[in-house]
């Protein structure tokens, strides 16, 4: 018996109806990049176009098309040649893919851990129990937080001292049980606060550095966006050291770079290219191993692709790993350590002649003169 009509044309209206709802909301979260105005204008045009005519072989369809291939090449243009401040923003990007993703996505059977048997429990570093593949690991990580009372009480992703003391005693809790550790970096940096600086950050950060060198377990960090100076080195010390595409790796930010040369946090994108934090410069200088592509457009146009290649890469790493004696394994990253820099010195090879022609002059008041001349004794008349 064929179905009544009224139900058919309401299941038709209800079906209309959650396309339209699925639509405002795409478009409504949708977020460009100030370089990303052509692929606004032509995602628009397609919305316009999917709007009028919801068949897939209707009058627009070829058009759409048109646009949806134009939209493409576009996006391999733009992020084949990103500039290094167009990766930092990239690696900012509010869509793109935090922790707590890769929690939900790519790891099974994950039990949090929390506190540092000290003082209390840090929100922006998460330790937890897990399963990735057919491996049980312990995952570290820098959580920033999904909505605006998440991020503020994470730090928007800047640990406190705690949260380095809790991750370095979930490390040897899995050293004494024989799991690799999992480290995802992502912040901008230390938390400074006074608070923060009373507790021991810096002291906090340099223990860990030294006990990781020397955790007789497997160790893989994964930058998967920021990468920000001490923040990310208090849990970026492992025997593979990876990095997604367009995230970025940097003893300081660009504006704070450019604040301290040159009292101007607008020369951010000088700043930039001068600080070699994108994974293609940081793969030359030796100080990453490997770079994980990303989908065209970047992690934030699909999480879940990014996160099956991030997983990938893990569970190929430990599998290597796990094979190797845990004295070698050791010894080959302590050795590791001790050759970073060594390549530093090829950076003005690769410094491109752009950086070196647009750099902006230090003022004068803060020239070396004129600070010599500030702290030389007056002269007196006899």
């Amino acid at each position: 018996m064929s179905e009544p009509f009224f139900y058919v044309l309401f299941c038709k209206m209800c079906k209309k109806m959650t396309e339209k709802i699925k639509t405002e909301i795409t478009n409504a979260t949708k977020q460009y990049l100030p370089f990303e105005e052509e692929v606004a204008a032509i995602d628009q045009q397609i919305e316009d176009l999917k709007q009028q005519d919801r068949s897939l072989q209707g009058q627009n369809a070829q058009q759409i098309r048109t646009l949806q291939v134009r939209q493409t090449d576009l996006l391999k243009g733009i992020y084949s040649n990103l500039t290094p401040w167009q990766t930092v923003q990239v690696a900012r990007h509010p869509q793109r893919p935090i922790l707590s993703d890769y929690l939900n996505l790519m790891f099974k059977d994950v039990h949090e851990m929390h506190g540092d048997r000290c003082f209390g429990d840090d929100p922006a570093m998460v330790t937890a129990l897990g399963q990735i593949g057919h491996q049980k690991v312990m995952i570290i990580g820098q959580n920033k937080g999904k909505d605006i009372k998440e991020k503020v009480a994470c730090n928007f992703g800047c640990p406190n001292p705690e949260g380095y003391r809790k991750a370095l005693a979930k490390m040897k809790f899995a050293e004494k049980y024989n799991l690799p550790i999992v480290a995802l970096i992502d912040t901008p940096g230390a938390y400074p606060g006074i608070g923060a600086e009373e507790r021991g950050q810096a002291q906090a950060i340099a223990i860990n550095l030294m006990e990781m060198s020397r955790l007789r377990t497997p160790v893989v960090c994964v930058i998967i966006g920021e990468g920000g100076s001490g923040g990310a080195l208090g849990i970026g010390v492992g025997d593979k050291v990876a990095i997604l595409e367009h995230s970025y790796y940097s003893v300081i930010s660009p504006e704070g770079c450019a604040a301290i040369l040159w009292h101007d946090g607008t020369q951010a994108p000088i700043a930039a290219e001068a600080l070699k934090l994108t994974g293609k410069d940081l793969f030359k200088l030796n100080l990453i191993d490997s770079i994980i592509p990303e989908p065209l457009g970047g992690a934030h146009r699909n999480i879940h692709d990014t996160v099956y290649t991030v997983e990938r890469f893990i569970t190929r790493t430990l599998a290597q790993l796990t094979r190797i004696n845990l004295d070698k394994l050791v010894d080959a990253r302590y050795e590791k350590l001790r050759n970073i820099g060594t390549n530093c010195t090829k950076a003005k090879e690769i410094v491109s002649q752009r950086t070196a022609e647009t750099s902006p002059e230090i003022p004068e008041r803060l020239s070396i003169k004129a600070q010599l001349n500030k702290t030389a004794p007056e002269k007196t008349e006899v």
